[in-house]
């Protein structure tokens, strides 16, 4: 009983907060504008086959780059002195702290034509020494509006997510497994690649979920680095919820088709993940 009143907030909100709402997701995906099941909207969703292509394809580059980036410092912080290892998670913390839209503004000041960066490469003579060798006429370089930009906007922002998880499982690795494969005679790459890694493929497993996520359905990063030619499913959708071509049946069926999509590809990487640990206790 008493398991029960503890466990009664939790359930309302996950009732409340996830379950009706995807509920009323696939009951608008199923139905037409007099409440009759249809399966017109799914069939729809294939008219914007190029939208899910590209959105895969860069929240899947914004997420292996934020791998490559997060897992060395995920590693370097947890082999860091415990006394630095607070300060280090405080860095990579700290730009969470600002609001998310102003990070994404900011880094339209920094990429636009006439931004930071491209009036610092002016400062330093890059664009006279490019026009120079290559006899061309270059003022500036185009960065912003670009997928380029939307897949740095998205590794700049996401980028904590993969780093906290994997951080969180290398920290608690015990160190007597690495000891004792150096006493076998394993060098230092060996003991990463058979006894590190594996071992920390739970955290990596759960950054790339918090970090692909996100990055598939983005539409804040994707309008504001992008432009109206980078379009995603989280721009897609937002258009027919609020946009001229109002249409909640049709937008409720590309979330739909999107959440399958997503979980599809976390059930493939958690299979992968755990084949990954059986090998490794074999």
């Amino acid at each position: 009983m008493r398991t029960k009143l503890i466990s009664a907030p939790y359930t309302i909100w996950m009732t409340l907060f996830i379950i009706v709402p995807m509920g009323l997701v696939a009951f608008f995906a199923f139905t037409d504008k007099s409440g009759a099941f249809t399966l017109d909207n799914i069939a729809r969703v294939g008219q914007y086959s190029n939208v899910f292509l590209r959105s895969i394809w860069l929240g899947a580059l914004a997420t292996f780059i934020s791998l490559l980036l997060g897992y060395p410092l995920a590693y370097t912080i947890a082999k860091a002195a415990p006394n630095r290892q607070s300060f280090l998670i405080l860095l990579i913390m700290l730009p969470m702290w600002m609001n998310f839209l102003l990070r994404t503004y900011s880094w339209m000041s920094i990429l636009e034509n006439t931004g930071l960066l491209n009036r610092f490469f002016a400062a330093i003579g890059l664009f006279d020494l490019i026009n120079r060798l290559f006899g061309t006429n270059i003022e500036y370089f185009h960065m912003i509006n670009t997928q380029g930009a939307v897949v740095l906007g998205m590794v700049y922002n996401y980028l904590p997510f993969m780093i906290l998880p994997i951080y969180s499982v290398i920290e608690k690795l015990d160190n007597s497994l690495v000891e004792a494969a150096r006493d076998l005679g394993a060098n230092s790459v060996g003991v990463f690649r058979k006894v590190i890694l594996p071992l920390s493929l739970p955290g990596v497993l759960s950054g790339v979920t918090m970090v692909f996520v996100p990055s598939v359905s983005t539409f804040a990063i994707s309008k504001l680095l992008g432009g109206s030619n980078e379009l995603l499913l989280g721009d897609l959708i937002e258009q027919q919820f609020l946009g001229a071509t109002y249409n909640p049946y049709l937008g409720s069926a590309i979330s739909l088709v999107m959440m399958v999509i997503v979980v599809v590809c976390m059930a493939v990487m958690n299979r992968f993940g755990e084949g990954e640990e059986q090998a490794v206790m074999l």
